[in-house]
């Protein structure tokens, strides 16, 4: 089980489109509105737990032509987040948005987000430790990643909301925005590529 918990670690600290907008959402929009954000983002990884763990996720992607879809529209939209972190210039608000997207808009980017798929798949489908009680082991596996997963979420909400009360250079704005958004593309690239 030491072994699943630091998978779990290090498959979620790493940046992919969940913790890069969490760090964006900080910025531009402070704690509070951040913290609901990072609600929806949880909500949404269970939810992408849940259908990977149901075999779901598996009976939908069975068919390639709904698998190609699928993976073409979350690859256009992550794609779309990270160029606007790009092209944000030299300002630290990763997504540019007159609203913060709230507990519906963290769901909504776990369900695109190829990586949430990546790393449950990997996660429930390797590092067995209880192969005798298959549910037993699966809510444990559930415990331990949420476990895991909250404080990681709000570390890298802390990053934003400091990042923003910095008074950094324009240069230095753009260049994390631009270092944001190719760990997102590699994440994403990665991603599609091992599903």
């Amino acid at each position: 089980m030491l072994g699943f918990a630091a998978a779990v670690f290090f498959l979620i600290i790493t940046p992919g489109p969940g913790v890069l907008s969490t760090a964006g959402v900080g910025a531009g929009f402070g704690f509070r509105s951040g913290s609901q954000y990072v609600g929806g983002l949880f909500l949404g990884s269970n939810l992408v737990a849940f259908i990977v763990v149901s075999g779901l996720g598996a009976l939908i992607l069975a068919d390639p032509r709904v698998r190609t879809l699928l993976f073409a529209v979350s690859f256009c939209y992550l794609t779309y987040l990270a160029l606007r972190i790009a092209f944000a210039g030299a300002r630290l608000a990763f997504i540019e948005r007159a609203r913060p997207p709230g507990v519906l808009g963290g769901v909504i980017l776990q369900i695109f987000n190829p990586k949430a798929y990546a790393v449950n798949t990997a996660l429930f489908t390797g590092f067995a430790f209880l192969p005798e009680d298959y549910m037993t082991e699966v809510g444990l596996k559930f415990l331990v990643m949420n476990a895991i997963w909250l404080p990681i979420h709000f570390v890298w909400l802390w990053v934003g909301v400091t990042l923003h009360r910095l008074d950094l250079s324009p240069r230095v704005h753009r260049a994390i925005n631009i270092c944001m958004a190719i760990s997102m593309i590699i994440v994403v690239v990665l991603a599609v590529v091992l599903q």
